[in-house]
């Protein structure tokens, strides 16, 4: 079954909320090499003005994989998560994440193109606070492999 086309433009339910632990700050920081002590250390962060640990920029993918978890069970989606590539990512941040935020994602499907019996998604999941002010937008490309 190919990528079904009516997807584009479509808005997934925003996911439950996700609290920032500061272990797994610390963790995720470990995993892709930190080295900034605002990712480790309580004093380090708030002497650079933050409130707490401050997350590496790529830690919003942690957030944003509920929204692409919803995009790959859409049951008319006509998506088979066997022949997905992750192509691309990149995040728009209006401030970093730090230990305690609550978060919460919104995933819209932005444009879907064919290319070579290959079809290509990109997903935008909208991260932001209990408030509603955005965060960060994690966006995602995935692309489906063709028959071979």
């Amino acid at each position: 079954m190919p990528v079904n086309p009516e997807l584009l433009g479509r808005v997934f339910p925003p996911t439950a909320p996700y609290l920032v632990g500061r272990e797994k700050v610390r963790e995720f920081s470990r995993a892709v090499f930190a080295t900034n002590p605002v990712n480790f250390d309580q004093e380090s962060a708030r002497a650079a003005g933050y409130s707490d640990i401050v997350a590496p920029p790529t830690f919003a993918v942690v957030v944003q994989e509920a929204t692409l978890h919803q995009l790959l069970s859409e049951p008319d989606g006509g998506i088979d998560f066997s022949r997905v590539v992750h192509g691309e990512q990149a995040f728009r941040y209006q401030r970093p994440i730090v230990a305690g935020d609550e978060l919460t994602a919104t995933l819209r499907i932005a444009s879907i193109k064919s290319l070579g019996g290959h079809t290509m998604i990109t997903a935008e999941s909208d991260i932001v606070d209990p408030d509603g002010a955005l965060v960060v937008t994690s966006v995602s490309t995935l692309v489906v492999r063709g028959d071979e």
